[in-house]
């Protein structure tokens, strides 16, 4: 009964979260646009579809992937292993990131609009070929990123200085990257934070700042996200002016 009673709460909580959502866009399209919607029926079942898709996403967030990062991380702190702390906070990057969809679609549609251009093949392998390099790049910049956000954590660097960093390289390289790279590594920063990612780099994040004397769940804890949307704008724009 205490998990349809928490269900239940996930739901509501999910039709308030997407309420105003609804509302802008029935206000838009009755009295700005003024026409029905069309397959009204359609769109009611896919609207409840994704209010119980989001609120079974939610409980299981809080179930599962919060407490399993928090758990490992608090394991991987006892033992006082730095290096397989490290293996573990890239492969979990890594890993996430190459299964994260937003990304794959990205990619996807990326390779097709580089073969409308003329910048490669117009052929099933060159686009595959460079979808899969372009989530490679990706995940591994992001694998890089939780690595540097664990061991930054580990030895308390102040935040600040390490994205300010980042960003200042961002701009440089922006002066030099091809034009046509630009706009996919910037985007390409924005998918990887996405649902398979952002919910157990959190909870690892948390649980080694919960597991570590003298650091703040608060201060510390948090931060690892922005380093997953920094590094992969640096790298994509590499792997641009390489290829």
């Amino acid at each position: 009964m205490e998990q349809i009673r928490q269900l239940l709460d996930s739901i509501l909580s999910s039709v308030r979260d997407l309420l105003p959502i609804v509302l802008v866009v029935t206000f838009f399209q009755l009295v700005v646009i003024q026409q029905p919607f069309p397959d009204l029926s359609r769109m009611i079942t896919g609207g409840l579809l994704v209010v119980l898709g989001l609120a079974l996403f939610v409980r299981g967030l809080q179930q599962a992937l919060f407490p399993l990062g928090e758990c490992i991380a608090n394991a991987f702190a006892r033992k006082g292993n730095l290096f397989w702390l490290l293996v573990f906070a890239f492969a979990l990057g890594f890993g996430t990131t190459i299964a994260e969809p937003a990304l794959t679609a990205v990619a996807g549609e990326a390779a097709r609009i580089a073969a409308a251009d003329g910048h490669i093949e117009d052929m099933p392998g060159a686009l595959a070929s460079y979808a899969l390099g372009l989530r490679i790049t990706v995940a591994v910049a992001v694998g890089f990123a939780i690595l540097t956000g664990v061991y930054r954590i580990v030895k308390g660097w102040p935040i600040q200085y390490l994205i300010i960093g980042g960003y200042i390289g961002v701009v440089i390289m922006t002066a030099f990257a091809p034009p046509e790279i630009i706009g996919i590594a910037y985007d390409s920063g924005g998918v990887t934070t996405s649902t398979v990612t952002v919910p157990l780099v959190t909870a690892l994040g948390i649980g080694l700042a919960e597991s570590i004397r003298g650091r703040t769940t608060l201060i510390d804890g948090f931060g690892l996200i922005a380093f997953a949307s920094l590094t992969p704008i640096i790298f994509v724009m590499a792997y641009g002016m390489i290829i």
